[in-house]
């Protein structure tokens, strides 16, 4: 049942069961959100595609200027883009014009599957970085692989303690600077990684440099910031609030908490050398970026939200549900489910901003790449809202507008030839993946969950044996995973253990056991997983490389466990002496050579 709210209080778990949300979390979410305006379907952007039918008359003028004349039917050879719609009453309305199709690669290909952070080589300050990205984009080209998936590259608060989630970021429109390769950084490799100290260290360097070129300012870097325009300065602006205030806006000032006030900007007003300081940032991170990818797809991924004291959330109050977070109910990857911290956009409030903010985010996480990896997608369709103070499991399902969002990817996506992909794991209701394959946005097949043979998935995916959420092969042959998450969460044994026993049937099905020793289960393993038809095959570099314990172990933090801070066991650049990866693109690439 879904209600004037987009409220749904009743649904299937991962199990098919009905469930039902309380009266009282429900009240409360509808409070949240809020009852959308009776006339926002007459006002409201219009996300159409050439030859359908809109039911509106009126002159429509094009992002470039061009117009024509909307009758009903959007003509076919209407420009794609984002247009304006002057109705004959006078009214202006957004008019969105889709292919309503991504773009889709023609050739099935092989990429690995890193976290950039983790990818440290003997150049690293600490971290792995832009310059890293390469090494991995040049190793990956030389060996036949077709692109790179990387863990989301978005900016956090510019301060101490460095979040260390790349899924909780502050903005999902621009880019963490401790990715930077920065000369004069001393390079180290460390046990755990230490954002704070690398931050320190980075941020010291950058802004010597940034000072000591200001008497000769770059016009490339002028011109490139008059194109980024207002979100780049309220950016920029936020970083600069967070160094004198803190990284959670919510707990500045109640004068600095509205980005359009005087306040603000008298603020900053004798900062403003400190502003154009974070937006050079942003600069050198688009530069190094271009340079790291070349022409290989790299695959960046797109969280599902973004930090509530962060700069997005402090920029677009007027959309986001504060007061609410989201998450995901139980279900086979974690049984208490799941709270991400992130507020959710509010429906009705994203509709009335035109979806700007959304076109926004997607926007930038293509930008420069060529690939799109969309985290929890089933969030286009609807989120599980829960109520500040709640338990994750104490939430409620939230309607969102699935096939304006939809088409607004494909437009994205074709404007940057840049392939999607929509992670599809958990509770997926009826409808999700066919709309997501009418669209060519590619779902999430991953062996430890499939009970199909790889031979019988979709050719419209991206196939996988784990995720940076499960198990490594390594981890789950050992059964050190099993100590590792007992360790750092609230699950129990007979679940965690009863997880592993289904990962091991799969196992088994590709001929491995963990008596064969872990190198013998990989290649057999990898081996299956090259029989999909699967567009895209993305191989864990933790896998290859005999890494035991997984990237994240989801609902633990990091006083609990070192998610998101482990790195790699080999220097990127020494990749090629390492047995294990060369292994597994054989195995992968064998079922396809015979």
């Amino acid at each position: 049942m879904i209600d004037e709210y987009g409220v749904q209080s009743s649904w299937l778990d991962s199990d098919d069961q009905p469930q039902h949300a309380t009266d009282e979390t429900v009240r409360r979410v509808r409070e949240l959100a809020g009852r959308p305006p009776a006339d926002l379907a007459d006002t409201g952007p219009v996300v159409t595609r050439p030859g359908r039918a809109t039911g509106l008359r009126g002159e429509v003028t094009c992002e470039d200027g061009s117009r024509f004349t909307l009758d009903d039917v959007v003509p076919d050879d209407a420009p794609l883009g984002y247009h304006a719609l002057t109705t004959a009453a006078g009214t202006t309305r957004r008019l969105v014009v889709s292919p309503g199709r991504c773009f889709v690669p023609e050739r099935q290909s092989w990429g690995w599957a890193v976290q950039l952070y983790a990818a440290l080589s003997s150049g690293s300050a600490g971290i792995g970085d832009l310059a890293d990205l390469r090494t991995l984009r040049e190793w990956t080209e030389a060996a036949g692989g077709g692109f790179l998936v990387v863990n989301p590259l978005h900016a956090v608060a510019p301060v101490t303690p460095v979040e260390s989630s790349p899924y909780l970021p502050a903005t999902r429109r621009f880019r963490n600077p401790l990715y930077l390769r920065v000369d004069g950084a001393a390079p180290h490799r460390p046990d755990v990684i230490d954002r704070d100290a690398v931050w320190a260290e980075k941020l010291g360097l950058l802004r010597r440099r940034f000072d000591a070129e200001a008497s000769r300012p770059d016009a490339a870097f002028t011109a490139w910031r008059a194109e980024q325009g207002e979100a780049l300065e309220r950016f920029a602006t936020w970083s600069v609030l967070c160094e004198e205030h803190g990284g959670d806006w919510r707990a500045w000032p109640e004068a600095l908490r509205d980005p359009a006030s005087s306040a603000v900007a008298e603020a900053v007003a004798t900062r403003q050398d400190d502003v154009a300081f974070h937006a050079w940032l942003q600069w050198l991170l688009a530069e190094q970026l271009r340079e790291a990818t070349g022409d290989l797809t790299v695959i960046q991924d797109l969280p599902i939200g973004v930090s509530g004291g962060g700069a997005d959330a402090w920029a677009r109050q007027d959309v986001l549900a504060i007061g609410a977070t989201v998450g995901a109910p139980p279900d086979a990857l974690n049984t208490v489910g799941q709270d991400w911290s992130s507020p959710p956009f509010v429906p009705w409030r994203l509709q009335a901003a035109d979806y700007e903010p959304f076109v926004q985010s997607v926007r930038a996480t293509i930008a420069g790449a060529g690939g799109l990896r969309i985290d929890h997608v089933m969030g286009l369709f609807r989120l599980w809202w829960i109520p500040e103070g709640s338990a994750a499991t104490d939430g409620c399902y939230v309607r969102y507008p699935s096939d304006d969002l939809l088409d607004i990817v494909c437009l994205e996506s074709h404007r940057a030839g840049a392939v999607v992909v929509g992670e599809d794991l958990g509770t997926v209701e009826d409808g999700v993946r066919e709309a997501l394959a009418e669209r060519g946005i590619l779902g999430y097949r991953v062996l430890w969950f499939e009970d199909d043979e790889p031979e019988t998935w979709p050719a419209g995916s991206l196939a996988a044996v784990t995720t940076h959420d499960l198990p490594t092969v390594p981890g789950l042959v050992t059964g050190s995973d099993v100590d590792d998450v007992l360790a750092a969460s609230d699950m129990t044994p007979d679940d965690v253990r009863a997880g592993r026993a289904s990962m091991l049937e799969q196992l088994a099905r590709a001929g491995a056991t963990p008596a064969d020793g872990v190198d013998a289960a990989v290649a057999k393993v990898y081996a299956r997983l090259g029989g999909a038809p699967s567009l895209l095959l993305a191989l864990a570099i933790e896998d290859a490389l005999g890494q035991e314990r997984r990237p994240n172990v989801p609902g633990t933090d990091h006083t609990q466990r070192d998610n998101w801070s482990l790195p790699l066991p080999v220097p990127v650049d020494r990749l090629e002496e390492a047995p294990g990866p060369a292994a597994v693109v054989a195995a992968v690439t064998a079922h396809r050579q015979g």
